[in-house]
């Protein structure tokens, strides 16, 4: 008799567990330093976004310490859709680094950042690097594997801040690729190989 109510404690352990499997969100760790809400302790890292197309402004502290917020980083996939199609994707969250580490390396922590492109469907990639069916790739600069597919890519500029200078700075990091757009005035940064390139005529 005594061993009953053991057995009723182990049952109800079990259905606690398999109840916590299955709920959403619970009892199911999140993927490495990514939690659901960001430790209240440890360096902040925010970023302010203004973006050109959508005319939407975003400020997010995405990071605290060495732990993602998936909440703000949703907010950050949200923010950088493909603003032709609405296709939202999921960014590598070390573009995010690349570009706070570009404020801090430029001593502008806290400065908005212009977004030109963020993330691109194949449709929209195609449709930028063929000028909408008007132009050769030769014209536009567009890459046929673009990095802003993978979401690991963005364009951008940062008010008060030269092209030339922008781009430098980026590429003093050493995180990825960098694009010099000195016509169109803006620098892609993202965090494929490191390589570098210049083009000198516009993209959308």
């Amino acid at each position: 008799m005594t061993r009953f109510p053991l057995v009723l404690r182990a049952l109800s352990a079990a259905s606690l567990l398999s109840l916590t499997l299955l709920v959403p969100g619970c009892g199911v760790a999140p993927p490495e330093n990514v939690a659901a809400a960001a430790p209240a302790n440890g360096q902040k890292y925010e970023l302010k976004l203004h973006h050109l197309h959508t005319g939407e402004d975003l400020d997010v502290v995405y990071r605290v310490g060495d732990t993602y917020d998936q909440a703000a980083i949703e907010k950050l996939n949200f923010f950088l859709r493909d603003h032709r199609t609405q296709d939202v994707s999921h960014y590598d969250v070390k573009e995010f680094d690349v570009l706070h580490d570009v404020l801090a390396k430029l001593h502008k922590q806290g400065s908005v950042i212009d977004i030109v492109c963020g993330y691109r469907t194949p449709w929209s990639n195609n449709f930028l690097r063929t000028g909408g069916g008007k132009s050769s790739p030769k014209v536009t600069g567009v890459a046929e594997h673009s990095q802003h597919m993978l979401a690991k890519a963005i364009d951008i500029r940062i008010p008060g801040v030269s092209t030339s200078l922008l781009r430098d700075t980026a590429m003093s990091l050493h995180a990825g690729g960098v694009g010099y757009y000195p016509v169109s005035q803006f620098v892609h940064v993202d965090v494929g190989p490191v390589r570098h390139w210049s083009f000198g005529g516009r993209e959308g």
